[in-house]
Formats: structure tokens, sequence, C-alpha cells
């Protein structure tokens, strides 16, 4: 067959859609790629896929979002694909109506977190609701990362047969590393017996930073490293002023390091993972630091309340707040047996929920490839 994985962005490409389209091709598919042009589309063109460039805005611009649309109809058009793919919710609505109007035989979405969950206006929420159950109907495969908003999806009608497939990452690579603790924590000034807490995400307001910067100078002795860097199509406030307030208090506990790719390496040398956001999916970075045998400390939204097993994995913490976040980070960073005990059961599980391989043979098992 000939498939098309189609995503809003390089970054979404590169990390939450390569591992799949390898898992087809491997099936003896015809995969190709579709997302807006960036730096990261170099990994999967290495790797001999064929990307088309389409300029998808992650905005509700009328006028971006129909030339987007015309483009994706000119591809299918030309391609003449067996299986579409969408993925995200603006790029994921274009390319499911697009391959509708162009006939392509089958339409699959993953949904990665629907929008209407999200806190924000009312009507905001529900234009989302009304074009995901606009987007249903032209859906023959929908699939979702979090088993709660399958749930939802099949509850507000907007797929009778919506399914979790959940999200995977490599043990293999993701795993604890005495070597590159040592190597990472001696490149970074970091001495054995202090408490590292470390952020992966992209340096937006709903990923929590601010409660984060807010409470981390509340936790004695303890670093925060910072992995990530704002995309050119990321919306919302600066969080610069807060970086610089939680600079001001924790002089050189705090690190930023940026946009890095041995995310692996640096897990391995923290000891413990955070991700306070207000609106998730099914996290990427909470299962590469459960592979990494690291405890996390996550906010009690869908998504993370399902990787998250209160008390054994981890500390669950209301979203938005201040106080119980700074609570549960200084209870971990001033208790090693409770972390290796937590980090070393959220391995366990995420060797049973989340190994990538078995992740991605079932979203394939699911699409009939």
């Amino acid at each position: 067959m000939k498939i098309a994985q189609v995503t809003n962005v390089d970054f979404s490409l590169r990390h939450f859609l390569l591992p799949l389209m390898r898992g087809a091709r491997d099936r003896g598919h015809e995969v190709v790629g579709i997302c807006a042009e960036g730096p990261l589309l170099e990994v999967p063109r290495a790797e001999g896929f064929r990307i088309i460039p389409v300029p998808f805005a992650r905005s509700l611009s009328p006028a971006a979002n129909w030339r987007a649309l015309g483009q994706l109809r000119q591809v299918f058009r030309a391609e003449r694909f067996d299986l579409v793919h969408g993925h995200m919710p603006i790029s994921g609505l274009l390319a499911r109506a697009a391959a509708r109007a162009e006939g392509v035989p089958r339409v699959a979405y993953t949904c990665h977190g629907f929008l209407f969950n999200q806190p924000g206006p009312l009507w905001r929420r529900g234009l989302s609701l009304g074009l995901e159950w606009l987007g249903g109907r032209l859906t023959d495969t929908l699939l979702t990362v979090s088993a709660e908003e399958a749930r939802d999806a099949r509850r507000l009608h907007i797929h009778p047969r919506a399914t979790a497939v959940l999200n995977g990452r490599d043990p293999a690579l993701f795993r604890p590393d005495a070597a590159a603790r040592a190597a990472v924590r001696a490149e970074l000034g970091v001495g054995e017996g202090e408490c590292v807490v470390i952020a992966v995400s992209r340096l937006v307001r709903h990923k929590g930073y601010p409660e984060l910067l807010a409470a981390m100078p509340q936790v004695p002795g303890a670093r925060l490293w910072v992995v990530g860097e704002r995309l050119a199509s990321d919306h919302g406030d600066d969080l610069e002023p807060h970086f610089a307030a939680a600079a001001a208090l924790m002089g050189g506990r705090l690190q930023r390091l940026g946009y890095r790719h041995d995310v692996a390496r640096l897990l391995a040398a923290a000891d413990v993972f955070v991700l306070p956001s207000h609106f998730e999916g099914l996290p990427m970075s909470i299962i590469e630091a459960m592979l990494t045998g690291l405890p996390v400390v996550a906010t009690n939204i869908r998504g993370p309340r399902e990787q998250v097993v209160e008390g054994r994995t981890g500390l669950l913490v209301p979203p938005g707040t201040v106080a119980p976040l700074a609570a549960a980070l200084t209870r971990l960073a001033a208790d090693p047996g409770l972390r290796a005990g937590m980090g070393a059961e959220g391995r366990a599980r995420a060797l049973d929920h989340y190994d990538e391989a078995r992740v991605v043979a079932r979203t394939l098992d699911l699409l009939g490839l």
C-alpha cells in the first residue's frame, strides 16, 4: 500500500510519527510524510523517506488553512494514496477532508489530545468539539493515544469505534545508564549527591513552566535542568520573565539546556522528572522518563494520570498550582530511597505498557497494514 502520514510540523513528524513510518515500511509499504518544512526533517529524509512539504498553520486562520487544504488536495490527486493517516487537530482535519474530496480509499486519524479538553474559552472548546465531530464523519479508523480520550470520542459520538493505541518509546535507548549519568553530571558540574529535577518539553505556557519555575526555588538544594525550546509556530505568553525570576533565586541551580539530541543521556543523569502540564495527550516525555527509571511528578490530568500510578511510580498534583508541586518535588528530592523505588516500579510499568515496538505493531494492525 501507498500511505501518507500527515502532521503539522517537523517536530511532530520527527518525534511522534517516524517510528510508525519505519514500522509500516518494514511491513513492505511505501510511506510518504507530509508536514510543514523544517530542519528536523533531515532525519527521516536521511533514512530514505520522501517528505512532501505543505505549509500548515497551527492556528484557525481561514486563509492559511484553505491554502493548506488546496495543496493537500493537489498532492493526494497526484500521488493516489491508498491510505491517508492524519495527526494533530488542524492538520488531521484538513488531511481527512482533502482525502475524502479526492477519493482516497481509506482515511485514518490519530488524536494526540482533543482541544476541547484543553482549558480555554467555552466558545473555543465548543468549536473544537464540533470540528472533531465533523472529522469523525470523515474517518474510517479513529485512534487515540489516551484511553480516556478514546472513551471521550465514543461517549461524545465523535466515532463509535475509537480505540486507544497509547504511545511508546524504545527501551533500549531510554534506560538507566550509569556511565552516561557520570559523564553528563561531570559535564554539567553536578555532584553525585545533588538531586537533579529535569523537565523536557516545548517552552510554552501550558506545559506548566510558570508554576514549575515558582516551585523550584522552594525545593532545598535541588537543581533544575530545562530541556527544550519554543517552536516558531508556538503561541502564548513569553516565559522569559518567569525564567529570569527563577534564575535570580536559584542561580546556577537552574540550567537551561535548549533543544538536545541526547535526551536519553540527560534523563539517565537526572533524579526526578517533572511535567506540570495543563493539557496533554499521552506524553512521550513521561514514557521516556519512566523507561529510564525516574520517578515522575506530573499533573492530575488526562494522559499523565493514566501513566503515573500515584504514590508508586510518582506523584500527581493539581494543575496550575505551585505549593503542591513544590511539596511533591521536595519530598522526592529529600528521599533517594523513595526515588529509587518509584523509578524501578515506573520502569517496569513502562516496559509493560509503552514499549515502542508493541505500540507500533498494534497501531499498524488496527490500520490494516
